[in-house]
């Protein structure tokens, strides 16, 4: 499972002009993205790694502050770019596999105490951020 985190100060995603999913404050904005070989495991530690991690201003972390977090799935961050000019997405899990772990993430987040905006999965969402920081880390897990 693979994430792409960014601190924001505010974050929404539209799907058709609709606003779905939205945080208006400092928070983070989190892609997700899941391969063949996820399971629950990987999810739950990927939830508790977001919950814990020290980004925030004063290197907080989003439990330490009921900071918000923005989950979005993203199956293109297993593109593989290697060979020619066309990603390919092979090691990206299909819709069945990944979508239910994108939610067993934010499920558990939520367990955790997070108060947790998502996407939708498979939409063709329109992101708006803005960056605090500007900092962006790759967590794979």
């Amino acid at each position: 499972m693979r994430a792409v985190v960014q601190r924001v100060s505010q974050a929404s995603v539209t799907v058709d002009g609709t606003v779905v999913g939205a945080i208006d404050e400092p928070g983070l904005m989190v892609l997700v993205g899941v391969t063949h070989t996820d399971g629950p495991a990987e999810a739950a530690k990927l939830a508790a790694k977001l919950w814990g991690l020290r980004i925030l201003d004063g290197e907080k972390s989003c439990s330490d502050i009921a900071a918000p977090l923005l989950v979005i799935s993203q199956f293109t961050l297993y593109g593989d770019t290697r060979k020619g000019r066309r990603p390919t997405w092979q090691a990206a899990a299909p819709g069945p596999v990944a979508e239910p772990l994108v939610v067993a993430v934010v499920d558990e987040l939520r367990r955790l105490g997070a108060r947790v905006e998502t996407g939708r999965f498979g939409a063709d969402m329109k992101v708006a951020l803005v960056n605090d920081g500007p900092i962006t880390l790759v967590i794979d897990v």
